[in-house]
């Protein structure tokens, strides 16, 4: 077998962050700490390389000298462990509040996974495929300040959950008060009928009024930004391309990925 060096392209704070945050859950967890094979440098690697690269789980467990079932429990006790810190919506929309934001977008995505077979949805169909996207997955709400940047995701909804069923579960409870403050939500046509304050482009008729095209076609280019958010998500952390992990850790999943991409970021606040 050849050794050789390899970056991690993940900056040094985000690795201390996360092994401080790992060891001091294992201080207050662990009752026999001595027993732990792995260090929370070590766990706090693996975490950031699934995340970064999607490494395989035998790979990870090799490198850190553990066995395949150690490394799949020590990887899912570092997403729950970063997950915990994942912000609220209602956090969010204060901080949208004090910062005079003029609008947030709500926007949805699949996060692909490897499930085949899975339940059936009352209409018979698989609960996890999507027929929008032809695959299976897990709807995911994202919410992005007026710069495209996510500040917030929902928990995962089954791929064949339409968005504007996942946004009425998670999201617009606290959306209508931020609109009804001043803070309405820009969304695709996807949510048409979400309700006051939640502002999408129209559906127009064969012959449709100026205004309209022209509100359409304002409406587009602010929250096309959205999707910079999802890109973002997605690009920064490759795992989120295909996830080959059970698709109800999902939710788990995706709230550490935003906390990871909060820290890759920084801890400055919104420049808007």
């Amino acid at each position: 077998m050849i050794t050789y060096r390899a970056t991690l392209d993940v900056p040094p704070d985000t690795l201390r962050t996360v092994t401080r945050w790992i060891a001091a859950h294992r201080r207050v967890r662990d009752i026999r700490p001595w027993q732990r094979v792995a260090t929370a440098r070590t766990q706090a690697l693996l975490v950031l390389r699934w995340f970064s690269g999607s490494t395989r789980i035998r790979f990870l467990a090799r490198d850190a000298g553990i066995s395949i079932a150690t490394a799949y429990r020590y990887l899912h006790e570092a997403v729950d462990i970063i997950a915990l810190r994942a912000p609220d919506l209602h956090d969010v929309l204060a901080t949208a509040r004090d910062e005079e934001w003029p609008y947030v977008c709500l926007d949805g995505t699949l996060i692909p996974t490897m499930q085949l077979h899975g339940p059936k949805n009352p209409s018979g169909a698989e609960s996890w495929y999507s027929g929008k996207h032809h695959r299976h997955g897990g709807n995911i709400q994202v919410l992005c300040d007026p710069t495209g940047y996510p500040v917030w995701v929902s928990p995962v909804s089954p791929g064949s959950t339409h968005d504007i069923t996942a946004a009425r579960a998670f999201a617009l409870p606290a959306l209508y008060p931020a609109a009804a403050a001043g803070i309405p939500t820009l969304t695709d046509a996807g949510y048409q009928g979400a309700g006051i304050g939640i502002w999408h482009p129209l559906r127009l008729p064969a012959n449709p009024h100026l205004d309209d095209v022209t509100r359409n076609k304002l409406l587009t280019g602010l929250r096309s930004v959205a999707e910079r958010g999802n890109a973002l998500l997605k690009k920064t952390w490759p795992a989120l391309q295909l996830v080959t992990l059970d698709p109800h850790r999902l939710t788990e999943i995706i709230a550490a990925a935003l906390v990871l991409l909060h820290l890759q970021r920084g801890a400055r606040r919104s420049r808007w």
